[in-house]
């Protein structure tokens, strides 16, 4: 280890310990009695002199826990590293190791873990000591944890190396152009720290996506296997509640993020940019994400919350401490989505190559312009409403409170306004995949092609306009209701434009069906059985029989497998050469597809029945009476199922990887873009910006020009 490492760990220590035996010791002259320690009346949770010493002890718990962690993966990464090249025969590196305890605490997430820890510590010292000159009981969870999470997270990002430029600027120091990352360092040292490369970021917001969708994926495992029979087996509600919403909510960040490591990696490349417009607001973007996500994650042991993932107060407004990370938590994540929104819409509209037009751009890139301005406009509205819910709760602010004039719908308008619109934020880059995908294993042109463009803005356009189809039940006024579940109906219409593109692109295609083509048609077949079963929730004669009951978990579930996550998944193995260089394991990739679609439709199909019956979704246990107990079993079987056919794309991936084949400059006979430079694509995309030629779905279309001529890599016909 480095000196200057040893004494900046020393420091943080030091600085660590000194601040939390303070904060252990403030307020020791008022020990509460025993009446005192959760006080109804002034919503003032004080610590006891107990729970001060286990506060002192988590965050001494935490500083070991980190420096431990760097230790451990240094070694397992080196022992890794040594055992992988003496198995391929190849020689050992000379000189120093590329894996040290130096290296690993020089990475850019362990500085920013311990500088969000430091930020913690200083905000929880500076409320206890604010409070305490002020009179106060010097411990009140809810502000100390609200001020120790901003301070948290400046902290992080201080500590990653997020605001250091703009600091440089600020203080009149130049900077390089682009930010580069450190020569000397070990490559994959790139993916743990700063780093403006959009290819970079693309990858580390997928691999992201992928923890995160495990994580929500497993918080579902555990209460649908709760949910195997009748009864409560071995959660009680509390811990239902909060691993259901928790799920929800991690699942949809992964999403977010999943959107973001398709858009940073893909967009640059096909549409012959070098870079993204903003490389450093793209970074800060993604760095936004760990503290954002662990936020949410530290609900979990703050008391979890029993709102759901749409966190409607009055509940909310008065649920324990988790529900406040998990507000928080989705506020920082919702920044990020509008940094990296505004970034994808500059480099879409004015870094495409030349000859690239509108017209001429990739579906996906049109896709990503839809999602953005979405993403852009929509966002602050999720955000401002768990804002002002958490301003209630810490301010007295009676936004929601009809007692002190506030009303309780806002809030469900508020948070409808963005969370519909959302659900295209979802789907629409899947929609694009599939329409990416389509031409490229049919060999025809996508039929209608500037249809299914104008059809993504249009959805865009229209998302806005159908909100409170979500709240029929919930007491608004009964003059809206018709307008809205009018304007519901209507959105079917461009949605409708891209299955019949679909189907005239498939139509006489000469198709072949290596994984991402069967993904792409599971997402087909998927997405279109979660459009059919929107319009009973649409029409209000029916919505107010099938709301918030088992049936709209399995149209929502349908929306999200087939318009995000099996094209997610084709997406994946379609780029997987394209980032790797390696070719992915088929036979692995077509057993997780088979494994996966057959779990899905057991566990969705059950959850149809279900809803009919009468089962209400977010509750622990049922009525045995109901005669649903057999759904139930099959949807948990149908939920293990995925559960392994995830197992297998994750080994598929990681095995591919490090001893995949290596992949042909080609292997699917592209015509786009970004198929015809090296794989994995070098620092600066290329060496020259490209000249678009032709027209980029022209399969099989005899004397059509090339798309873009580069020379390395033949498209075929």
């Amino acid at each position: 280890m480095k000196l200057q490492h040893l004494i900046s760990l020393v420091i943080i220590v030091g600085v660590l310990l000194g601040g939390a035996y303070i904060t252990s010791l403030v307020g020791q002259e008022q020990t509460p009695g025993a009446d005192d320690v959760l006080s109804p009346e002034a919503s003032v949770y004080v610590a006891t002199p107990d729970q001060r010493l286990t506060l002192f002890l988590i965050i001494v718990g935490v500083i070991v826990a980190t420096f431990g962690a760097a230790v451990v993966l240094a070694l397992v990464v080196s022992y890794l590293d040594k055992a992988y090249r003496q198995a391929q025969g190849e020689p050992l590196p000379v000189g120093p190791p590329t894996v040290t305890p130096g290296i690993i605490l020089s990475l850019g997430l362990i500085r920013g873990l311990f500088g969000g820890v430091v930020g913690a510590g200083l905000g929880i010292a500076l409320v206890v000591f604010l409070r305490s000159t002020a009179g106060l009981q010097p411990w009140d969870g809810p502000p100390v944890s609200a001020v120790a999470s901003v301070f948290g997270l400046f902290g992080f990002l201080i500590g990653v190396g997020a605001v250091t430029d703009w600091a440089k600027w600020a203080v009149g120091i130049p900077t390089d152009a682009h930010p580069h990352h450190d020569p000397d360092a070990p490559g994959w040292t790139r993916y743990f720290s700063f780093d403006g490369n959009h290819k970079i970021i693309g990858v580390q917001y997928g691999v992201t996506s992928i923890i995160l969708l495990l994580v929500g994926g497993l918080f579902s495992m555990f209460f649908r296997t709760e949910l195997a029979q009748p009864g409560l087996q071995f959660l009680e509600t509390q811990g239902y509640n909060t691993l259901m919403s928790l799920h929800g909510m991690v699942m949809i960040g992964g999403i977010l993020v999943g959107v973001g490591a398709m858009a940073n990696y893909l967009v640059p490349l096909m549409i012959g940019a070098q870079d993204m417009a903003f490389p450093r607001l793209n970074a800060f973007s993604y760095w936004l994400l760990p503290p954002g996500t662990i936020l949410l994650l530290l609900s979990l042991v703050t008391g979890g919350f029993d709102t759901g993932w749409t966190g409607y107060p009055p509940l909310s407004a008065q649920a324990n401490l988790g529900v406040q990370f998990f507000f928080l938590g989705v506020y920082v994540i919702g920044l990020s989505s509008i940094l990296g929104s505004l970034n994808i819409i500059v480099t879409t509209l004015m870094m495409r190559a030349p000859g690239m037009s509108l017209w001429r751009m990739p579906i996906f890139a049109w896709s990503m312009l839809a999602t953005s301005i979405i993403q852009l406009t929509a966002t602050q509205f999720i955000g401002l409403s768990f804002l002002m819910v958490t301003f209630q709760r810490l301010l007295g602010m009676g936004f929601f409170d009809p007692t002190n004039g506030g009303d309780v719908l806002l809030f469900q308008h508020l948070f409808w306004f963005y969370s519909h619109p959302a659900v295209y934020v979802f789907v629409l880059p899947g929609l694009g995949i599939i329409s990416e995908l389509l031409p490229v294993f049919a060999r025809k042109p996508l039929f209608g092609y500037r249809w299914v463009a104008l059809s993504s803005m249009a959805i865009a356009i229209m998302g806005f306009l159908v909100w409170a189809h979500h709240m029929f039940t919930s007491g608004m006024s009964p003059s809206l209701r018709i307008p809205f579940m009018i304007s519901t109906l209507f959105i079917a219409v461009p949605t409708g434009v891209k299955f019949f593109s679909w189907l005239g692109t498939m139509w006489g295609g000469k198709m072949t069906y290596e994984t991402p083509m069967l993904f792409v048609l599971g997402a087909f077949v998927i997405f279109l059985l979660g459009g059919l079963s929107g319009p009973p929730n649409g029409l209000v004669v029916t919505d107010l029989y099938l709301h918030d009951t088992y049936w709209v978990v399995a149209h929502f579930h349908h929306t999200i497998f087939g318009g995000y996550v099996f094209p997610f998944m084709a997406a994946i193995y379609y780029w997987f050469p394209k980032v790797t260089g390696k070719m992915y394991d088929e036979r692995l990739g077509k057993v997780h597809f088979w494994m996966m679609t057959i779990g899905f439709f057991v566990v969705t199909m059950a959850m149809f029945g279900m809803g009919l019956q009468g089962m209400r979704r977010r509750i622990a246990d049922y009525d045995p009476a109901l005669g649903i107990d057999g759904l139930h079993l099959a949807a948990t079987l149908g939920g293990y199922v995925i559960a392994l056919s995830v197992l297998i794309f994750v080994v598929n991936l990681w095995v591919s990887a490090r001893r995949g084949v290596v992949a042909s400059l080609n292997p699917w006979r592209s015509r786009a873009l970004e198929w015809q430079i090296a794989s994995p694509p070098p620092e600066m995309n290329y060496d020259e910006p490209p000249l678009v030629e032709g027209d980029p779905y022209d399969y099989g279309v005899p004397n059509a020009p090339a798309y873009v001529n580069l020379g390395l890599a033949p498209s075929g016909d």
